[in-house]
């Protein structure tokens, strides 16, 4: 039996600024532009953020225009493109229809096929001069209601949700649903282990891999992994999910190291490491298939 291919997924920029990371792309123009090299370069699924933030905006508004305007010319040339945004997060200055509003809008452009889940809250940030985590206000907040939100927009507009788990509560929600039979199709769950800058999440380790793997025995989804504020693939973690037939997630969102690589250059290290354990690069159409995306391209 051949082996089963790998859904790359590139998370180009998140919260990355040009001052971490000059080939960081932060506009329309240089997202589509960069979108398009990681596209080539193997990964299947595109995810960036604008310059609205996700913690400690005023509001929780997510504008589409910007998305529209660089999906559109990705999608020019890549129709199978798979593309999702970010959000921001909850709080009492906002609500989930208003942070979660640009979802539909996106999918009414016709421009997204892969929605968003984040079934949880998570404290976030790095840590201060002593070593300590630093003493930041910084929440992002996702309450059940919030969730239950999320999961019901995306079965409505035939959205696969691309469902990140930044701790293992998060799966917990995941598996409710699952086991409810209200888990949307399309789905992928995402397991976030913690890199050497971050407070949160698990370590990057065998036995971390395998805590989540042994909490979704026997369900049959589709999972991947991230290391944020980490090195995916340098610290091993990469391999040891293709080995166990899992996808992966890379990026200059997530990376942190004493190196500054392209999105391209890091896309080409683990295609190079799929090559090396004999699992070929899923392309954009393979991905979908996969994953059982029920939205079809350019579907409005």
């Amino acid at each position: 039996m051949p082996a089963a291919p790998v859904i790359i997924e590139a998370a180009i920029n998140g919260a990355t600024p040009k001052t971490r990371n000059p080939a960081v792309p932060r506009s329309p123009a240089e997202v589509a532009a960069e979108g398009l090299r990681g596209l080539a370069a193997g990964a299947a699924i595109v995810h960036n953020h604008n310059d609205e933030p996700v913690v400690g905006g005023r509001s929780g508004v997510h504008d589409p225009a910007p998305y529209i305007e660089a999906w559109r010319a990705i999608l020019a040339e890549r129709p199978d493109a798979l593309l999702y945004p970010t959000m921001a997060s909850g709080g009492p200055h906002t609500t989930i229809s208003e942070r979660y509003a640009h979802i539909p809008a996106l999918a009414e452009a016709g421009v997204l096929r892969v929605g968003l889940v984040d079934p949880g809250s998570v404290n976030v940030g790095g840590a201060d001069h002593d070593g300590l985590p630093a003493a930041i206000d910084a929440t992002y907040v996702n309450t059940f209601a919030d969730a239950r939100h999320m999961f019901e927009t995306c079965a409505a507009l035939d959205l696969g949700p691309s469902i990140s788990c930044f701790e293992p509560g998060f799966v917990r929600v995941v598996l409710r649903y699952w086991r409810a039979g209200r888990l949307p199709a399309g789905s992928l769950v995402k397991f976030y282990f913690g890199g050497e800058y971050v407070n949160f999440g698990l370590p990057p380790t065998a036995p971390s891999l395998d805590a989540y793997l042994a909490m979704i025995e026997g369900t049959g989804l589709t999972w991947s992994v991230a290391v944020l504020g980490g090195d995916v693939v340098g610290c091993g973690l990469a391999r040891l999910a293709l080995e166990r037939g899992g996808h992966v997630r890379v990026g200059l969102e997530d990376y942190a190291g004493p190196r500054t690589p392209t999105n391209v250059d890091l896309i080409g290290e683990l295609v190079a490491l799929c090559g090396s354990v004999g699992r070929p690069v899923a392309t954009c159409g393979e991905a979908a298939a996969i994953l059982g995306l029920p939205r079809s391209p350019g579907v409005r």
